[in-house]
């Protein structure tokens, strides 16, 4: 006999099923059919992707071609922990990555047992050689993730002025902060749907807009001139114990700068490692009191209005004078001057007898055409103003002062730019270090050429000051440990006591010279800021004993190999490239 129950509880099961099979049908077709736009737009949003296609930052090139700057292809190292951990091969894997990368196995341990975890990092923008290698080990769960990442080729030369980008590729100093829009591109776009696997469908890609590269910037810089002056600078922070250092090498007749440098320098590709004050670029970033290098703006204001001839003789007290009621010093005492020898021995009474002519308001007219109180405008971030208070605020011995430059402060540029206006027969250029910046198509997006600001002076004022500047290096002149063989150099020291809490502090000084060559038509202008340092022959401190041998050391073998004409054109030594890869 059929069991009634068996057949009862078979048919309850069917009957279930197709219940149950009735109701899928059911909601599936209600899924597919029925108002339902807020589940339709939640797998829409599943399967969609939005990825940005990011794109190479442009490089960065001297003026002969050389690379300061580029980006490198790098990958990081990938480990899938789940993967690893399910085939049991945690320690093995951890002990081949940690030889072939040169870690730690703890360290690579730790990153690999991490069950569950379907991403980890264990190495960060390792070299492609690197990668390969962790290639070839063919290990389940380990794959390199491609990138790139910036990389200065040598190191720490030009550190100031090209800056960084940060590990979001975003410029953050320098050249690299200042152009960091045309430097970076555009990234490009992509919009798609992906599989279940999460793969994208290509046939269903619905944007696709290409990136930009981002364009290269062309400079003035010349890395071989570069390498000549930091190579000095370094020297004067070890031999005469300074605590900064920073010089301009300037294209007198462009305004185009040729290397621009600052001590303590720090490694580009380290830049996390360095105190924020090492990447101050003092050459434009840092106030002074100049001291006497001033008194060539203040002597040639003079010539240029017919106040004084080079030959007018002064009375230089013995080296102590008062003007409204205060006592001013000469270094050494001296008795009468002329005009060129208040120059070559750097009176400051003299100077100030000859601002006094001036007046105030006429000075600070002159001092405010050489530039002095603004920006230059150079295509660097964080360059200073300088101080030059108005005329009208000045005290009543301020214009004896400012003569012999204190209660004035200015940057190492701008001082450049008035000796640059002296060897330029009275043309004040604009500074620059951006030659060009050029598309990867090869546009050129921008262009710098030679611009002149203003005139301040005359040709013949320019020319007369051109040759009492020359008798400041000679045998008798304060200047003459910047002397450079074969060549007639222009120049003027400099020392002021530096301010420290509104203060000037004894045995503190600020000691600078500037100078030019050659000095009948100057070519090349460099000036050399040393902050407080101490010549160990002789203990002195002024510009001509520390400054004016460290311009000498830069203006010589810069001038060789720059070419630039000697006096005697039979001695002439032509310098081979120093850097032709990395210094």
């Amino acid at each position: 006999m059929i069991d009634r129950g068996y057949i009862w509880r078979t048919t309850l099961v069917v009957v279930a099923l197709l219940a149950v099979w009735a109701g899928l049908a059911v909601r599936l077709g209600y899924l597919h059919l029925g108002p339902n736009e807020t589940l339709r737009e939640r797998v829409r949003q599943m399967r969609s992707v939005e990825q940005e296609i990011l794109v190479g930052r442009g490089r960065i090139l001297d003026r002969n071609g050389q690379l300061l700057a580029l980006d490198l292809p790098v990958k990081n190292i990938i480990v899938e922990p789940k993967v690893v951990l399910s085939n049991g091969q945690a320690r093995a894997v951890s002990a081949q990555l940690a030889r072939v990368l040169e870690l730690p196995y703890e360290q690579v341990f730790a990153r690999v047992n991490k069950p569950g975890d379907p991403y980890e990092p264990v190495a960060r923008l390792v070299r492609e050689e690197v990668a390969e290698k962790v290639m070839r080990l063919q290990l389940k769960g380990v794959y390199p993730e491609p990138l790139t990442t910036r990389y200065y080729p040598h190191d720490s030369l030009g550190c100031h002025l090209l800056g960084f980008s940060n590990a979001e590729g975003v410029g953050s100093a320098g050249l690299e902060q200042r152009w960091d829009a045309l430097l970076k591109g555009r990234p490009g776009l992509r919009q798609s749907e992906r599989d279940g696997v999460r793969r994208e469908m290509v046939l269903r890609r619905t944007l696709q807009i290409e990136p930009q590269e981002g364009a290269d910037v062309h400079l003035t810089l010349d890395l071989n001139v570069q390498y000549f002056v930091e190579k000095a600078l370094d020297a004067a922070m070890t031999n005469l114990q300074a605590e900064a250092a920073w010089a301009i090498v300037q294209d007198v007749r462009t305004g185009a700068i040729l290397a621009m440098a600052s001590r303590p320098a720090y490694d580009l590709n380290a830049y996390a490692k360095t105190a924020p004050e090492t990447r101050l670029n003092r050459a434009v970033g840092v106030n002074f009191e100049p001291g006497s290098i001033f008194k060539i703006g203040v002597v040639a204001a003079a010539l240029n209005e017919g106040l004084v001839a080079t030959n007018d003789v002064f009375d230089c007290e013995n080296g102590m004078w008062f003007y409204a009621g205060r006592p001013l010093k000469d270094f050494h005492p001296y008795g009468d001057l002329d005009v060129t020898g208040i120059l070559r021995k750097s009176s400051n009474i003299g100077a100030a007898k000859i601002a006094v002519l001036l007046g105030e308001e006429r000075l600070h007219r002159y001092l405010s055409a050489y530039g002095l109180g603004r920006l230059t405008g150079i295509e660097v971030p964080g360059e200073e103003t300088g101080i030059l208070n108005p005329w009208r605020k000045w005290a009543k011995i301020d214009v004896t002062r400012v003569a012999m430059g204190h209660s004035v402060a200015v940057t190492a540029l701008q001082m450049l730019n008035v000796l640059c206006c002296i060897g330029n027969d009275g043309f004040l250029m604009k500074s620059h270090v951006v030659r060009k910046v050029v598309d990867v198509d090869g546009v050129v997006l921008q262009e710098n050429k030679p611009e002149a600001l203003a005139r301040p002076i005359t040709e013949r004022t320019a020319a007369l000051m051109r040759r009492m500047l020359a008798e400041v290096t000679g045998a008798d002149g304060t200047g003459k440990r910047a002397a450079v063989a074969g060549y007639t150099v222009a120049g003027k020291t400099g020392s002021a006591e530096k301010i420290v809490a509104g203060r000037y502090v004894k045995n503190a000084n600020v000691s600078s010279f500037m100078g030019m060559l050659p000095a009948e038509r100057p070519e090349i202008g460099i000036i050399v800021v040393l902050d407080n340092p101490t010549d160990p022959a002789t203990g002195l401190r002024t510009g001509g004993i520390t400054a004016a041998p460290v311009f000498a050391q830069i203006a010589e073998p810069v001038a060789r190999y720059l070419d630039v004409r000697p006096l005697d054109a039979a001695e002439m030594v032509y310098y081979r490239k120093i850097l032709d890869g990395a210094p």
